[in-house]
């Protein structure tokens, strides 16, 4: 279980002296810190002190440069499989002949993972950083953290009559680019898709804009964002794509008939909780205001909760890069692609679509996709908990989590082993494997 939420959030740099490199360099030397209320990610051993300390000695203005030119990457681009990913959100790559903090640092759009790992090698040398517990604040906690930091580095230069430095111009940039609401949207979707502003020209980002006036503004950054996951020189979707897509393969449906939730204005913000605990949370509502018990839900009770026949479960008309339920122009029928597969996968999708539509309700587009995106993750929470209630789950294993037992009630739920083992570690029954940070349930 992911533990209480630090309060605060810090890059500080505290002034040293150098008498070598570039006049940036030696103006904003310092011990470079970054450190919550409950600790500091960046602690280590310092050989030459032989002693602990709360950071490297670095030049805070390559820390700088670094966090400007990556600003959008940092704060809306999740965990993805990116040849360059590595490059935004790990600040081992900064480089500049510096040992810098072992940190990732990477969002999901609503909430920012800071994740300090100890030095890979034991017996580092001359800082040997000593980790942490991973650590996650709400992104727009992260953002004004940098906000505070920059004009501090900022500041050094100036006191020691360093002007008009490349970081300036960045952070000019970056300002600009918040402050106008059309260049900002450019810059997310960018940064969704892997990548730096302007550097690729085509005309994907373009697109995806002229489309969300069909699709919805939040259901195109999920586009975006899947675009990543499912590889870079994969076409991008379009509203044309999907219609065509929703006619030839998918399922009729009435959206008025579709279960909306009575209550969900008290579900949490979602800044407050990870996304696996508000999927959880929306989940629990619904089966409960629709007397659902703890059973198993029948195909034809699923498909009657999306608004839809159930052949969406049981027939697999062919596949789609990804499952969606898609309203017409009228907004009065809608069409739901499960895709193939088995009919496990698809009465998961299904259930995703059905906690997508009631935990987002705007937009024509409701996508299920691969993405690591807040909004992707509690869906799946959402329909892991509403097929396959945890503490039901918990009940019927008695103790013993072994893979037999796991896919025993896998059967009896109709949903995949994965569903299962991804309940017991979100819930904190059996532990994660090193790599997994963020709990969210990863498919079907």
């Amino acid at each position: 279980m992911e533990a209480a939420v630090p309060i605060g959030l810090e890059f500080d740099l505290l002034p040293e002296r150098i008498d070598e490199g570039s006049a940036e360099e030696r103006a904003a030397f310092g011990l470079f810190s970054v450190r919550t209320a409950a600790q500091t990610l960046t602690e280590g051993f310092d050989s030459f002190l032989n002693s602990y300390r709360k950071g490297p000695l670095v030049s805070g203005y390559h820390a700088a440069e670094w966090l400007a030119w990556n600003w959008w990457r940092l704060c809306y681009e999740p965990r993805t499989k990116a040849a360059d990913w590595a490059t935004a959100h790990k600040m081992t790559s900064i480089g500049e002949g510096y040992v810098w903090p072992n940190l990732e640092i990477w969002s999901d759009g609503v909430r920012t993972m800071l994740i300090s790992r100890p030095s890979e090698n034991p017996e580092a040398k001359p800082f040997r950083y000593l980790g942490a517990v991973p650590t996650i604040v709400p992104s727009s906690l992260f953002r004004s953290a940098i906000d505070e930091f920059m004009p501090r580095v900022l500041t050094r230069l100036r006191d020691e009559r360093v002007p008009d430095t490349n970081l300036d111009r960045l952070w000019h940039d970056i300002l600009a680019e918040r402050s106008d609401g059309e260049v900002a949207r450019r810059r997310r979707i960018e940064a969704l898709m892997g990548r730096d502003p302007d550097a690729v020209e085509d005309d994907a980002v373009e697109m995806l804009i002229a489309d969300s006036a069909r699709l919805g503004e939040d259901a195109v950054e999920e586009i975006a964002a899947e675009h990543v996951g499912v590889g870079e020189n994969v076409h991008v979707l379009t509203a044309s794509d999907l219609d065509d897509f929703a006619r030839s393969v998918g399922h009729g449906a009435s959206p008025a008939d579709a279960v909306r939730l009575a209550s969900a204005e008290r579900l949490p913000l979602r800044a407050d909780v990870p996304a696996w605990r508000l999927g959880t949370d929306a989940a629990r509502a619904v089966r409960l205001q629709e007397r659902l018990g703890t059973a198993p839900i029948a195909n034809g009770r699923l498909a009657e909760m999306a608004g839809t026949s159930t052949r969406a479960v049981t027939h697999s008309k062919g596949d789609a890069a990804f499952a969606f339920s898609l309203k017409d122009r009228v907004g009065s029928r809608s069409r739901i692609v499960t895709s193939g597969g088995r009919a496990t996968t698809r009465r998961f999708a299904l259930a995703r679509i059905i906690g997508d539509q009631i935990m987002h309700r705007q937009g024509a587009l409701h996508p299920a996709t691969h993405a690591a995106t807040y909004r992707q993750k509690a869906q799946r929470s959402f329909a892991a908990e509403l097929l396959a209630p945890f503490d039901e789950v918990r009940t019927m294993l008695g103790g013993d989590y072994s893979e037999d037992r796991q896919q025993d009630i896998a059967d009896y739920f109709l949903v995949s082993p994965m569903v299962v083992n991804t309940l017991l570690k979100n819930h904190g029954v059996i532990e994660r494997d090193n790599t997994e940070y963020e709990p969210y349930v990863v498919a079907a």
